[in-house]
């Protein structure tokens, strides 16, 4: 089964990315970790990385594209990226596809939590890299990342734990048509 997982920054995805994981036995690409690993590379911050991609669309196009061939040579994948949905979907690829979200004083909460920096400073740096994906998506492909019609689920991370999440997803994938 080919699953994808989107969400915005503090959503849950990467949780929910690993833990699904390890419960199906699927491999996890998770492409967040591909962007950072692409900035480090160049000795840049996420946000100085995501000014260049504003400016230089063969970034994106190099992950997008491997979003692409992965799916196409792995039937049983979970991709973990905020275009995944999309690039499946207009490319005729069957996934099960989630959404998580989650509320930005939660989200901020915990991606400061992550990086180790206080709520403010997670949510400064988190609403530069958020417009600047909106505006590279939509310039690059037309797609609104608001717009959740794509989506086979989705799920208000706000009140549940980690465990809960995965209990949801867990249930929708056993009354899934993609199984």
């Amino acid at each position: 089964m080919r699953i994808t997982i989107s969400g915005p920054p503090g959503s849950g995805k990467t949780t929910a990315c690993k833990t699904l994981s390890e419960k199906l036995g699927l491999e996890a690409v998770v492409f967040g970790k591909i962007f950072r690993q692409m900035a480090a590379d160049r000795n840049m911050s996420l946000i100085e990385f995501g000014d260049l991609a504003e400016r230089d669309p063969s970034i994106d196009e190099h992950i997008d594209s491997t979003i692409l061939d992965i799916a196409r040579s792995n039937e049983d994948v979970i991709l973990e990226s905020r275009l995944s949905a999309y690039m499946l979907s207009r490319n005729s690829i069957p996934a099960f596809k989630i959404y998580l979200s989650a509320s930005p004083e939660v989200r901020m909460s915990r991606v400061g939590l992550r990086e180790g920096e206080t709520a403010e400073e997670a949510a400064k740096v988190t609403k530069e890299r958020e417009a600047s994906e909106a505006k590279r998506y939509m310039m690059y492909y037309g797609i609104d990342i608001n717009d959740l019609s794509v989506y086979d689920l989705v799920v208000d991370t706000d009140n549940l734990n980690p465990d809960q999440v995965i209990e949801v997803i867990m249930d929708a994938i056993g009354g899934s048509k993609c199984l």
